[in-house]
C-alpha cells in the first residue's frame, strides 16, 4: 500500500513530537518539513529530531514545499490562535492540500464574529480548492467537549454537564511550568496576567459552545473567569521550580455557558505542581445520570500528537471544507498502516 505523505508545518516542541511519532508510524511518510526558527531552517528533520538524517530539508519556504512535494496532508502546530494562522491555513489550502492542525482556536472558532468570519472564509476556500481543514488536540479537540457530546448518547435527558481537568504540572514541560506562573509570588503572578504574559487555558470557550452547538442548546452567554493562582500551605516543588508556601503553584479557570439563568455547561481547569492527584472528570446530571473520571489524566503533549495522527485519515477522507471534531467520524487509534483507514 501507498504511505501516506505528510508535510509538518511547525517544528517547535510539539511539532517535534509529533513528526517524531508519524516517523514511527506504518503507512506514514513525511516528505517535507516547513519553519522559520533560523537555527533549524536548512537542517535535516531527522537530525533536529535527534536522529539520524532522513533527507527531509526544513524550509522557511512553505509555497515551495507544498508544490514539490504534493503531500496527501499538512500537519500544523504553530499557534493557538486563528487571527495568528489565518494565513498559513489559507496558503496550505490554496494548494488543494489537507490540513489538521493544534491551533487551539480553530477547533470551534464561532465564539466570535471574527472567528466566524475567519471560518467561513476558511470553509469557502477548502471547498473551491477541494480540500478539508480540521482543528483538534486533546484539549480543546476531545477531552473537554467531543468526549462529553459521545457520553450524551445514552441519555434521555440532559440538565447540565460539569467537566474538569487537574494536572500535576511537575509532570508538564518545563515552558508549562513558566507559562502558569508556578514559583511566582503573588504579586508577580498578577502583574504577568495583567500584562498577558499569562493567558490561562486556551479553548474553554470554544469547547463551551461546540458542546452547546452539538445538543441545540441555545446559550444566553458563555462567562470566562479570570485566571486565578492556587496557594497552597505547603512547599512543593518539580525538577525544575520551588514553589514556597504562599507562592503560586500554577492556575485555575472557570468558565460557564449560561441559559436562562442556569449554568448548563461548567468548565474548571487547573494545573499547579503539587496537585494530589491528575484527573479529567465529566459529570452529566440527567436521564440516566453519567459519571465519567479518567485517572490520572492524558498527557496533553501525547494525547495531542496522538489525535492528530490518528485524525489524518479522516481528514483525508472528509468532504471538502472546514470540519470541527464535531463534524466528522468518532476518532479512534490508528495501530496499522494509515492507508487502511482511508474508506
Amino acid at each position: 500500500m501507498k504511505n501516506v505523505k505528510v508535510v509538518s508545518y511547525g517544528i517547535g516542541v510539539i511539532g517535534r513530537r509529533l513528526a517524531t511519532h508519524l516517523l514511527s508510524k506504518d503507512g506514514i511518510e513525511i516528505v517535507g518539513a516547513v519553519d522559520i526558527n533560523p537555527a533549524i531552517v536548512g537542517k535535516d528533520l531527522g537530525e533536529v529530531l535527534g536522529g539520524e538524517k532522513i533527507g527531509v530539508l526544513i524550509s522557511d519556504d512553505a509555497d515551495e514545499v507544498l508544490s514539490t512535494t504534493k503531500p496527501d496532508i499538512v500537519c500544523h502546530t504553530t499557534m493557538s490562535y486563528v487571527k495568528q494562522t489565518y494565513d498559513q491555513f489559507a496558503q496550505i489550502l490554496s494548494h488543494g492540500v489537507n490540513c489538521v492542525s493544534t491551533c487551539e482556536e480553530l477547533s470551534y472558532p464561532y465564539d466570535t464574529e471574527e472567528g466566524a468570519e475567519y471560518a467561513k472564509k476558511l470553509d469557502k476556500l477548502a471547498k473551491e480548492k477541494g480540500a478539508t481543514l480540521l482543528g483538534t488536540g486533546i484539549n480543546p479537540g476531545f477531552l473537554m467537549d467531543t468526549l462529553p457530546i459521545v457520553l450524551t448518547g445514552p441519555c434521555t435527558r440532559v440538565d447540565d454537564i460539569y467537566i474538569t481537568r487537574q494536572m500535576d504540572a511537575a509532570t508538564r514541560r518545563i515552558p508549562f511550568q513558566k507559562k502558569i506562573g508556578a514559583g511566582l509570588t503573588i504579586e508577580e503572578f498578577r502583574k504577568k496576567i495583567d500584562a498577558h504574559e499569562i493567558t490561562g487555558h486556551v479553548g474553554l470557550e470554544q469547547s463551551i459552545l461546540m458542546i452547546a452547538d452539538a445538543l441545540g442548546w441555545e446559550l444566553d452567554e458563555i462567562k470566562v473567569d479570570p485566571v486565578g493562582p492556587v496557594v497552597l500551605d505547603h512547599d512543593v516543588a518539580s525538577d525544575a521550580i520551588e514553589v514556597p508556601t504562599g507562592h503560586n503553584a500554577g492556575s485555575m479557570q472557570m468558565a460557564y455557558g449560561k441559559a436562562g439563568g442556569k449554568d448548563l455547561i461548567t468548565m474548571d481547569f487547573r494545573a499547579y505542581i503539587g496537585a494530589p492527584e491528575e484527573f479529567d472528570s465529566i459529570t452529566i446530571r440527567g436521564e440516566p445520570p453519567i459519571n465519567q473520571r479518567i485517572s490520572p489524566c492524558v498527557h496533553g503533549d501525547y494525547g495531542t500528537i496522538a489525535i492528530t495522527a490518528n485524525m489524518i485519515p479522516t481528514v483525508i477522507a472528509a468532504e471538502p471544507g472546514f470540519k470541527t471534531m464535531k463534524d466528522l467520524p468518532l476518532p479512534h487509534a490508528t495501530p496499522v498502516h494509515m492507508r487502511k483507514y482511508l474508506k
